[in-house]
């Protein structure tokens, strides 16, 4: 049998500026109280690209393959839909493996099935798809979305939901969240390796409108009990990065305590008008230098450093100081 495009999981009591790069929900109120939806935990189930999920020891309760409903794979129920999926299974996220010109579809059927998560990894969903999407999600307030073009979230030893490489990962206390997969990658090793581990790892994703951005994974883990320390990786193309560190500046104001955060930004030798590797990491003459949006979250009181292999053993520093 083929795999499914979508896999479905259920969750646990945790669930009770001008570039392109701005998600368009961030406008919208009702789509920013679904930030509380990233935060995955041991209990949540799955299918498809689901033997590696299930040996980390998610649990997974079906898929969704149109036309093969009423069928089985892995022993788990296939569906022909994702509102057929809510009423018998009831999953709290859908992860779309779908090629990019599907996704946005995919995506859409997620939304207004209301499953509280979905995650994206294709690359290059059209940006018109792209913004029919968030002019959907902004209207709800029950669906997050993280992606697309990201490796996914994962809770360390609980969850993953995803693409990520996850033998490395290990729970623990830092958020991380990134623009890059691979940078997260490098972040994870050097957190793991300074025995810290992670709580909740989070790709923004490197398309040009995405679901979830840096400043949403910073207020999850602001307010998240399991997080003690946070992560931010951006890199070249829009302004998220300038966004993060507005947010950045308000938390530290505003907390007596605040936890402390170690950001990096890629690109600093970028060429202009080459987009380098993601679809939105590319420097044009519109766009912020890297490292003026390094110095931005610098200036916002996070510590920079100048790549992920010592962000593990910063961070440790900074957490026994």
């Amino acid at each position: 049998m083929s795999i499914t495009p979508f896999r479905l999981f259920r969750c646990g009591p945790a669930f009770q500026r001008r570039h392109l790069s701005t998600s368009a929900a961030r406008h919208s109120p009702g789509y920013d109280s679904t930030i509380r939806n990233l935060r995955i935990d041991k209990n949540t189930r799955a299918t498809a690209n689901a033997r590696d999920t299930i040996a980390y020891g998610t649990n997974i309760v079906g898929g969704v393959s149109p036309g093969k409903g009423d069928s089985t794979h892995l022993d788990l129920p296939v569906l022909n839909t994702v509102h057929e999926a809510m009423w018998v299974v009831k999953p709290h996220v859908s992860a779309v493996f779908v090629p990019a010109q599907f996704a946005a579809k995919a995506i859409i059927e997620s939304i207004e099935a209301e499953v509280p998560l979905v995650v994206s990894v294709a690359e290059h969903i059209p940006v018109h798809d792209m913004l029919r999407v968030h002019e959907i999600l902004r209207t709800q307030s029950k669906t997050r979305l993280v992606g697309p073009n990201c490796p996914g979230i994962i809770a360390p030893e609980q969850c993953r939901v995803g693409i990520m490489p996850y033998k490395q990962y290990k729970k623990g206390s830092i958020g991380i969240v990134s623009k890059s997969g691979t940078l997260s990658y490098e972040a994870v090793g050097a957190t793991t390796s300074a025995g810290l581990g992670q709580s909740i790892v989070l790709g923004m994703g490197g398309d040009l409108l995405p679901g979830t951005t840096l400043a949403d994974g910073l207020s999850l883990f602001f307010e998240d009990e399991e997080t003690k320390g946070i992560i931010v990786i951006g890199e070249i193309g829009g302004e998220a990065e300038l966004r993060a560190a507005d947010l950045i500046r308000e938390y530290r104001k505003s907390t007596r305590h605040p936890k402390p955060i170690v950001a990096m930004v890629a690109g600093k030798t970028a060429p202009h008008g080459r987009t380098m590797g993601h679809a939105g990491a590319v420097l044009t003459s519109r766009d912020v230098p890297a490292e003026i949006k390094a110095r931005a979250l610098g200036d916002a009181g996070a510590v920079i450093v100048p790549h992920p292999g010592v962000m593990g053993e910063t961070m440790k520093k900074l957490l026994e100081s």
